[in-house]
């Protein structure tokens, strides 16, 4: 457990190595063998970034992900609004980051990455890796897959860091799971169809329906896949 931001530094990075109730956007739980994926917490001091303007450390750390994964996938690699990984319609991993605030300012992050690499079958059948999408004759070395993971996010950190925002948010709606596309989605237990047309500047995600466009926070509205 982490006492105090004061005595951890940025960058320290805490690896779980099995992880069977992790905890996504929607509580929903996460599923990963031991010794088979990418479990990790990454701490970050973010204290460049206002309250308001967190999802540039959303951004970031997506397209860290996003940009680390296309080494290895040509296509259908996508980021799931808010940051959960997919190809095609099958899930690869997710993103939870919890911040703390001091005044209007974040103070620490704690980022936590679950990304299924090595592992084959899934009780969900909704779930994949990257062992199942590129057919891999060797098992992926984690280690030197997290070493560059982390040199992927640090590269779009630095982006939200020396305000270089605008090209990563470009990059990031590029790569958004159904952008600009027809769909269905559930609000309130009703379904909806809907087109994805972008983000605020809070990161609620803006679908065009019936005419009128309307800005939807976490939680608020579900991806009918």
């Amino acid at each position: 457990m982490i006492q105090s931001e004061n005595i951890v530094f940025e960058g320290t990075v805490i690896i779980t190595d099995n992880q069977t109730a992790g905890r996504g956007q929607r509580g929903n739980s996460w599923e990963a063998i031991s010794g088979e994926n990418l479990t990790f917490s990454l701490i970050l001091k973010p204290n460049f970034l206002k309250a308001n303007d967190q999802f540039q450390l959303n951004m970031a750390i997506s397209m860290g992900v996003f940009d680390f994964l296309s080494e290895f996938i040509d296509e259908n690699l996508k980021v799931k609004w808010s940051n959960d990984i997919y190809c095609g319609d099958k899930k690869m991993g997710g993103i939870l980051i919890e911040n703390s605030l001091q005044g209007y300012q974040i103070g620490h992050s704690i980022i936590g990455i679950g990304l299924n690499i090595n592992q084959t079958k899934f009780s969900n059948e909704r779930a994949t890796s990257l062992q199942n999408i590129t057919q891999s004759p060797l098992k992926y070395d984690l280690s030197e897959l997290l070493k560059k993971l982390l040199e992927n996010i640090e590269i779009n950190y630095l982006k939200i860091k020396n305000n270089d925002c605008e090209s990563l948010k470009i990059k990031y709606l590029t790569n958004l799971f159904r952008f600009e596309e027809y769909h269905y989605f559930r609000r309130n237990g009703k379904q909806f169809l809907g087109k994805i047309i972008g983000i605020d500047q809070t990161g609620k995600l803006g679908i065009e329906t019936d005419g009128n466009v309307i800005y939807f926070d976490f939680k608020e509205v579900e991806f009918m896949i």
